[in-house]
This record gives structure tokens, sequence and C-alpha cells, in this order.
């Protein structure tokens, strides 16, 4: 999923995306992006609102997938430090806290 600038949409009220690694967008950053984008767009051109409901869809699969990443770290962490520690008490030494 790409990125849209919140200095590009709301001065040329475009959707002209850009990706960006480094830029996390918030629920709430979107929701007044989106808001923006439909304040300045061209009346007598609008946009299709099928591409609005896309774009929420995407955003709220992307953040379950970013949710669900972070829970997989923690958990992956926490089952290395229990893993360190069967290992250390099978091998007959204890864990140094």
């Amino acid at each position: 999923m790409s990125t849209i600038p919140a200095t590009s949409a709301a001065s040329s009220g475009s959707t002209t995306s850009t990706t960006s690694s480094n830029t996390n967008l918030t629920s709430t950053q979107f929701l007044e992006l989106l808001t923006t984008q439909l304040q300045n767009q061209n009346p007598l051109n609008p946009t299709d609102p099928n591409q609005f409901t896309q774009q929420m869809v995407e955003y709220g699969s992307l953040s379950q997938q970013i949710d669900t990443n972070a829970k997989l770290d923690t958990l992956s962490s926490t089952m290395s430090s229990i893993l360190t520690q069967v290992q250390l008490l099978a091998s007959g030494q204890t864990a140094k806290a």
C-alpha cells in the first residue's frame, strides 16, 4: 500500500501516491487526509467513492497486519527466552537474571 503525503493532497487536491518506508500514518491522520481529499476534490469531476472505500479497507488491513507482526515479534522473543532457559536447565546450569 502506498501513502499519500498530506502536503500534496492539501495543496493540489489530487490523490498522488508515493511510497515511503519511514512514514507511519495513524488512523487519525489517515481520516484527516481523507477528509482533506474530499474537501479539495473537483466538484465537476468528483472522485469515485469506491476509491475512498478501497483506501480505508487497505489501511485497515495494513494496520491489522502491523499489529499482528508486533505480536508475533513479542511471541518469538518470549519463545527464544523460554528455549534458552530450558537449554540452561537441561545442561545443569542456572539462569542469570
